[in-house]
């Protein structure tokens, strides 16, 4: 076994090839990453940018730990060319090379300039007041990977964000502005409507958004969980998505004054097309009333109210609104006009009809009277006397004004009877209303 010194056994020559070797494609890889690192684009941008907040402090701190991860390079790189001068000298290496190139290959060989040791003090636990500091190899390695992916963490967190978010806003904002023209031309402006009070908050925030994306992208940086790679995580896009959403309802309020501004003549013909029926509705239920009081007695009949003013009213106000290109104001006044006129036509309707419901019930009783004159002719009994007594009576009540229905329905049940009993069928009476009177015709 070899001898041994402070920092182990002493390397033997294949030992100090294979570590040097190794050394060599450390050399290699770490420039590769430094270089790389240099040429960053999101590194560029940075060393360029006004910085502001969170991300203003971390690039101060990046800058330095870039600094110093140069300076450890350099004393790396000049301990790699030491030893690997000592090995050159010869083919065969002599014993004092050997324990040179152990010691400069496993011991703390390597000087770094104490100013630059202290500025990595708070991370690496350097020594802050001494003139230098010495480090083996392999420390000094571990040392540049921490640093390195520190910075580099630094530097693709505010790339991403600045890659994704400014150039989205921009999109954003010109979306915007398109939207913003076309609802001045629809009337749709600050303080008038409230989707014009929503395009200038919008406006508002997507400005101090660039600005801040520009200057502080890490206060966007949203980092993974649980992720230690370098740049693990995302850009926060929560603003961005809030104002995007808030632009899409505006986009669609404005979408549907459009369709008003398209649609108005037709809606409002449609709005007095339908307040016309309803009032010839109306109309039709008064003089049916006047009617019903005429011809029905002892009845009670809905009392018809007039048409209300107050829709005549709005309408007039919409086409006020059309003639005057008021879009934004005539939008939710037809919506709601339409909807309070297809009522005002259903509640015509329903007054009418109950209106009308007496004479409904006279026609009912009238129409079943005949029939079973009807059905008694088909069997030749049209002359019995008694069914001639009760129908003529029922037919008295049915056609004279005014008519008592009470009285008549019970005349005309007493036919039916008197007509099934003559007939020789089972009695079949459909029920009708306060007569409960089934006991033949001497009832």
């Amino acid at each position: 076994m070899a001898d041994t010194d402070p920092t182990g056994p002493v390397m033997d020559r294949d030992e100090v090839d294979r570590a040097l070797a190794r050394l060599g494609a450390e050399h290699e890889a770490i420039e590769t990453s430094l270089l790389a690192l240099q040429d960053h684009a999101g590194r560029r941008l940075l060393e360029g940018a006004r910085l502001t907040g969170i991300t203003e402090e971390r690039w101060t701190a990046t800058e330095a730990s870039i600094t110093l991860l140069w300076t450890y390079f350099d004393a790396y790189t000049d301990a790699l060319r030491t030893a690997r001068n000592i090995r050159s000298r010869r083919r065969w290496s002599s014993r004092e090379d050997l324990v040179e190139l152990t010691e400069l290959l496993r011991g703390d060989a390597v000087t770094v300039a104490g100013g630059a040791a202290a500025a990595d003090a708070p991370t690496l636990h350097a020594s802050p007041g001494k003139l230098s500091e010495r480090y083996s190899l392999a420390t000094l390695v571990d040392r540049m990977n921490e640093l390195y992916a520190t910075s580099l963490d630094m530097v693709v967190a505010a790339d991403a964000v600045w890659s994704a978010l400014p150039a989205r806003i921009d999109l954003l904002a010109a979306e915007l502005q398109r939207t913003s023209r076309l609802a001045h031309s629809v009337g749709v402006r600050p303080g008038e409507h409230p989707a014009g009070d929503d395009l200038e908050r919008i406006t508002r925030t997507l400005a101090k958004l660039r600005e801040q994306v520009v200057s502080d992208p890490l206060a966007y940086w949203k980092r993974a969980e649980g992720s230690s790679a370098p740049g693990g995580g995302r850009p926060d896009t929560t603003v961005y998505d809030r104002e995007a959403r808030a632009l899409e309802d505006v986009r669609r309020e404005i979408d549907a004054v459009l369709t008003v501004r398209q649609d108005a003549e037709k809606r409002i013909v449609r709005l007095r097309d339908v307040l016309s029926r309803a009032d010839r509705t109306l109309a039709e239920a008064r003089t049916a009333r006047g009617e019903v009081l005429a011809k029905i007695a002892a009845t009670e009949v809905p009392v018809v109210s007039g048409p209300p003013t107050v829709l005549q009213e709005q309408l007039s106000t919409a086409a006020e609104y059309r003639r005057h290109a008021q879009w934004h104001r005539l939008s939710p006044l037809l919506e709601s006009l339409e909807q309070k006129a297809e009522d005002e036509l259903l509640r015509a309707r329903e007054s009418l009809t109950a209106v009308t419901a007496p004479l409904a019930v006279r026609a009912e009783l009238r129409g079943r009277l005949d029939a079973y004159k009807a059905k008694v002719a088909r069997h030749g009994l049209a002359e019995d006397p008694v069914l001639v007594e009760r129908y003529e009576k029922a037919r008295r009540m049915l056609w004279s004004a005014p008519c008592d229905l009470r009285a008549a329905d019970r005349a005309v049940l007493r036919y039916q009877q008197a007509a099934t009993e003559v007939l020789g069928t089972a009695p079949r009476v459909p029920d009708q209303g306060g007569s409960d009177d089934r006991r033949g015709p001497g009832a």
